[in-house]
């Protein structure tokens, strides 16, 4: 048996796709009849327009909204405001802010003294395929290890490089201990030139 779906190309990458991308995000969740989307969200703003679009369709899917740990950019600072998480969460959302799944301590090993690690090579071999892609592995473990999702259902994770989104995809999650048991269903959308309008 086989199934043939169309997928989204965008000319470049970045947050000029952000709309497009969550609706169609959002149409294959109903066609597929998903019930969580994991989506990677930096301020907040990605994820408000999906909440948006998912209260336009009385839509009540479960949406998971991962965004940097305390100190990413910063020492000390949370990128999210603590007004903006608490509308997200007034809203149904969930939210897991932590330690990024593919690189936490091996980005500090490497940087404080050189050399390639494992995780860091899985990332930038995730990165080959776009930024976005590799984001939608990351927070799909992020979600699956914070309980927020279920690893034995299908979800749809959105991601995209820096502010918005560009990459949507199906996806079965996986704890980050199982990394190599999550699987890629299908690519909904992605740009197909990896570099940003600005690049």
């Amino acid at each position: 048996m086989s199934i043939k779906k169309s997928i989204v190309y965008f000319e470049r990458a970045g947050a000029q796709n952000t709309e497009e991308t969550l609706k169609l995000a959002v149409e294959r969740a109903q066609e597929l009849n998903i019930k969580d989307i994991v989506v990677a969200s930096s301020y907040g703003d990605t994820a408000k327009k999906l909440l948006d679009i998912l209260e336009e369709r009385s839509l009540p899917l479960n949406v998971v909204v991962v965004t940097y740990h305390q100190g990413f950019h910063e020492k000390d600072v949370i990128t999210m405001s603590k007004e903006t998480m608490e509308e997200l969460k007034k809203r149904g959302a969930k939210i897991f802010m932590g330690p990024h799944a593919l690189s936490g301590v091996e980005r500090a090993i490497s940087n404080k003294f050189g050399g390639a690690y494992p995780v860091e090579i899985i990332a930038h071999t995730l990165r080959t395929f776009g930024h976005g892609l590799k984001v939608c592995y990351e927070i799909t473990l992020m979600a699956a290890d914070g309980g927020l999702i279920k690893t034995k259902n299908d979800v749809i994770a959105i991601g995209g490089r820096s502010r918005g989104a560009d990459t949507a995809v199906v996806i079965k999650p996986a704890n980050l201990r199982n990394f190599f048991d999550i699987e890629l269903r299908e690519i909904i959308c992605m740009p197909r030139d990896k570099r940003r309008m600005d690049e």
